[in-house]
């Protein structure tokens, strides 16, 4: 008797210890993406049926991504971290998780096996590219361009060279206003071999003579920050064509209808996904963890494909993307014939100087 009463004692505190588990997860999460399609397609692929099974909680969504590594260098500084989950490309990934912002984590941990039964480690496999990086998808950057502004006798726009050439396809480009990619696709159309553009761009002489193919389009470039802004300058006819995320260049296309082409030629490959800020406090970052196994489980990543034409990260996730969406897939044969793979390692670690110079470049 008295040991069924002391395992009856023993059930009511573990009872009563996991009720106060669960009420010392925070109510609130702040968390940080791109705005936008892509931010539409994670609140609707998981945040709103999130928010469902669980009404006490509340989102609060901040559009900086693309200033993440600054900003979280800045809350750090200061000791005061307000952001509770960041979506991030993998190279700053990378950054924060050297410099010791972002949280490290076990996969087998803090993410749920795939729907098959795969670990997450084996699910997600080589997009798991350090301690801290959990991958949601795969994009492209690429161009797209104004089928109806294509010069009478010209054919359309098809290489990557073709966004240098003024005299065949005049008129404004779009170009995103960092050097990721655009140095890149300068030196390929400068002559430099595919596999050895970050051999020459990891020298001084390699980083002048990307600015200098750049600078014979400079005075024609609309220089872009947000995703969203090179959609829009196509959509008012403000550039001929211009780079950004395929997923934004699929909303344009097909659900906005508008008079746009895409050109995958020499497209780069990126991951884009999660980091935890380091330092949040035990509430937070138990909401944090219980969201993320939840948001990035095999089929919320396939979801996502309902809403934004990219991959998930999951192997186990791609039988579940729709069939219609999978031919607006960087990945799909029809659009991967000549692709850049991206360099993580190379901008985590010249990210911060070719910045610099970038930056005085375009000033001058």
């Amino acid at each position: 008797m008295k040991l069924t009463k002391t395992l009856l004692a023993g059930t009511a505190l573990a009872l009563v210890a996991g009720g106060a588990s669960a009420q010392e997860m925070a109510d609130e999460m702040t968390i940080v993406s791109w705005g936008g399609a892509y931010q539409n397609s994670q609140l609707k692929a998981y945040v709103e049926p999130y928010m469902e099974m669980h009404p006490e909680v509340s989102v609060t969504w901040d559009e900086s991504s693309a200033e993440a590594v600054a900003k979280l260098r800045a809350m750090n500084e200061a000791g005061n971290i307000t952001w509770d989950l960041v979506d991030v490309v993998a190279a700053d990934s990378i950054r924060l998780c050297d410099e010791g912002l972002a949280m490290e984590y076990d996969p087998e941990d803090l993410l749920a096996e795939g729907d098959d039964g795969t670990s997450a480690e084996d699910d997600f496999g080589d997009l798991l590219v350090d301690d801290c990086f959990i991958p949601q998808i795969v994009y492209s950057t690429t161009f797209g361009y104004r089928t109806d502004l294509v010069p009478e006798g010209a054919d359309a726009p098809s290489e990557i060279c073709d966004i240098f050439d003024l005299e065949t396809y005049p008129g404004k480009r779009a170009l995103e206003k960092r050097p990721i990619n655009n140095m890149e696709w300068a030196l390929l159309c400068d002559g430099v071999d595919k596999e050895e553009v970050y051999d020459v761009l990891a020298t001084p002489e390699g980083q002048e003579q990307a600015l200098a193919k750049l600078g014979t389009i400079k005075d024609d470039v609309i220089w872009w920050s947000a995703g969203a802004d090179t959609p829009q300058l196509l959509a008012d006819g403000e550039v001929f064509m211009g780079s950004t995320y395929n997923g934004r260049l699929y909303s344009v296309i097909e659900e906005q209808d508008q008079p746009v082409g895409m050109m995958w030629d020499a497209q780069v490959f990126d991951l884009d996904g999660w980091i935890i800020p380091e330092g949040l406090d035990e509430a937070h970052l138990a909401r944090v963890k219980h969201f993320v196994k939840f948001a990035t489980d095999t089929q919320r990543l396939a979801d996502q494909a309902q809403y934004i034409s990219y991959g998930p990260a999951r192997v186990s996730s791609a039988p579940l993307v729709p069939e219609e969406m999978k031919q607006h897939m960087p990945t799909d044969p029809a659009n991967s014939g000549n692709t850049f793979l991206y360099n993580y390692e190379f901008w985590a670690d010249y990210r911060d100087d070719i910045d610099a110079k970038f930056q005085a470049w375009l000033a001058q």
